[in-house]
C-alpha cells in the first residue's frame, strides 16, 4: 500500500512556479523527517529540501535556496514544496520520502518510505 503520494507536478517555462504536495498516510512510525528528492534522466537522485515534522526545522540544497520553500499543514499529513523562479536544471522526477531523523538528510540511506514521484519539467 502506498504511504506517500506526490502531486502538483507539471510543465512550466523558465521563471515559472509550481507547488508540489505529498500526502502522508497514517501508517508511519517514527518517521519524523520528511524530504523532497529529485532525479533527472541520467543523473543521480539528489536531496532538494527537508522538514522536521515535529519541530518544523527546514533544510535546503544550495541549488534551490531562496527559490524553494518546504512546509507542512497543521495536522502534518501533507508536505508541500513551493518552487519559484524555476530553471531548466530543476527538471526531474520529484519524490517525497520519510525517515526518522533529518540529520544528514541528503543521504538516501535511511529513508524507508518513498512516493511514486511527480514529474516537473522546466523549459527554456
Amino acid at each position: 500500500q502506498v504511504q506517500l503520494v506526490e502531486s502538483g507536478g507539471g510543465s512550466v517555462q523558465t521563471g515559472g512556479s509550481l507547488k508540489l504536495s505529498c500526502a502522508r498516510s497514517r501508517r508511519f512510525i517514527a518517521s519524523n523527517c520528511m524530504a523532497w528528492f529529485r532525479q533527472a534522466p541520467g543523473k543521480e537522485r539528489e536531496g532538494v529540501a527537508s522538514i522536521d515534522s515535529i519541530g518544523g526545522s527546514t533544510h535546503y540544497a544550495d541549488s534551490v535556496k531562496g527559490r524553494f520553500s518546504i512546509s507542512q499543514d497543521n495536522d502534518k499529513k501533507t508536505m508541500f514544496l513551493q518552487m519559484n523562479s524555476l530553471k531548466p536544471e530543476d527538471t526531474g522526477m520529484y519524490y517525497c520520502a520519510a525517515r526518522q531523523l533529518c540529520e544528514n538528510w541528503v543521504r538516501e540511506n535511511g529513508y524507508n518510505y518513498w512516493g511514486q514521484g511527480t514529474q516537473v519539467t522546466v523549459s527554456s
